[in-house]
């Protein structure tokens, strides 16, 4: 009957035949037995992989957006067995569980700049760039001139200004000492903000940018001193992103933390944990991903996990983000145009779960589509 679709197994008779072996093995080819004479097979076979590739991504993006997989690691001056064995027991109880967790030594942070990659522009500008690669707006030299009594383009061409690695090695001092110096500087008087994360500072003769990273990074590179890490995921269902960081790990003040969060804990029993100090808000204890995005981007870089295996990376991609986007651009935390006016990508994305950073994703993808 031509007026009647109908498909079966090795069914000659039917309009789709599907052959034993593909039956067999759950995949293969068919055969559209239909009259079609006058079509065009190439126009055909397009739509028909077009169509395909759609299903699949969608279910990639879908899929991608049911796990929730984050970075956790112990800071520094907090990595000892005791605490180790509080946050595991914490993320575990919560119904978090661990995919894989180790120590990474401070000679390895060092030499493959894994502090820096995590800090990203902010470090980028203190030990990666150099002063010609970056841009200061005609206002802010304004502002320079203003403060220092020196144009910034003049100070430039007699080779003035160093990130801040190189600054420590023209001063003949340790970047410790270097960071000692800048944290002495005053506001207004000897050190001026440019942006978000960058800073100059007149530190003796020369100026410095951001001479404040090197006491940061010199916390995860000191010898004999490592970070302990955790791989973690849970079903989104479960727990939000927003309450992972709000009520599990607890914000950057510790002092502020609610009770029972892991920061709290680290705060309050820091004696019986065998800490040195009472943690702040710079050393807080512990350190989590602040969402399916930046989790991405930090096991990336400290784990060097594959995005294209990745099932969050993989949702990206058929979310038709390129790769080389997401490594060379994105994963540095830019400022992208969204919604009227230029934003951090990494606030853009800050406690959303992966479904919504997921779509977040793609429409800022396309807000800056060029």
């Amino acid at each position: 009957d031509i007026n009647t679709f109908k498909y079966g197994v090795a069914n000659r008779g039917a309009s789709i035949r599907i052959p034993r072996d593909a039956e067999k093995s759950g995949r293969g080819y068919m055969e559209d037995r239909r009259p079609a004479a006058n079509c065009d097979p190439y126009r055909v076979t397009q739509i028909i992989m077009k169509t395909t590739g759609e299903c699949l991504s969608a279910e990639t993006i879908e899929a991608g957006g049911k796990t929730h997989t984050a970075f956790v690691f112990i800071k520094p001056h907090a990595n000892n067995e005791k605490v180790q064995a509080l946050v595991k027991e914490k993320l575990t109880s919560e119904g978090l569980t661990v995919k894989a967790e180790g120590q990474i030594k401070s000679n390895v942070i060092d030499k493959k700049k894994l502090i820096d990659t995590h800090y990203g522009a902010i470090a980028a500008k203190a030990v990666m760039l150099k002063p010609k690669d970056l841009v200061v707006q005609e206002k802010s030299q304004e502002e320079f001139e203003k403060m220092f009594g020196v144009k910034w383009s003049k100070v430039m061409e007699d080779g003035l200004v160093f990130n801040a690695m190189d600054g420590a090695k023209k001063l003949g001092i340790s970047p410790d000492e270097l960071g000692k110096k800048y944290d002495a500087l005053k506001k207004g008087e000897t050190i001026i903000k440019f942006g978000g994360g960058f800073y100059c500072g007149k530190v003796d003769d020369i100026y410095v940018i951001n001479g404040f990273y090197m006491n940061m990074r010199s916390k995860f590179t000191a010898p004999g001193t490592s970070i302990h890490y955790y791989e973690v995921e849970w079903p989104a269902e479960k727990m939000s992103w927003a309450d992972f960081r709000g009520k599990l790990l607890g914000p950057t003040d510790p002092a502020a933390a609610p009770a029972g969060s892991l920061r709290e804990q680290i705060y309050s029993k820091w004696e019986d944990l065998g800490l040195k100090a009472q943690p702040d808000t710079g050393d807080n204890g512990v350190h989590a991903s602040a969402s399916p995005f930046e989790a991405l981007a930090e096991r990336s870089n400290w784990l060097r996990a594959s995005i294209s295996k990745d099932p969050f990376g993989k949702a990206l991609l058929a979310s038709g983000i390129p790769l080389p986007l997401l490594t060379k651009e994105w994963f540095s935390d830019p400022s992208v145009e969204f919604e009227g006016g230029k934003k951090s990508l990494f606030d853009l994305l800050e406690d959303l779960d992966a479904a919504a950073c997921l779509k977040k994703c793609k429409e800022i993808a396309l807000a800056n589509k060029k």
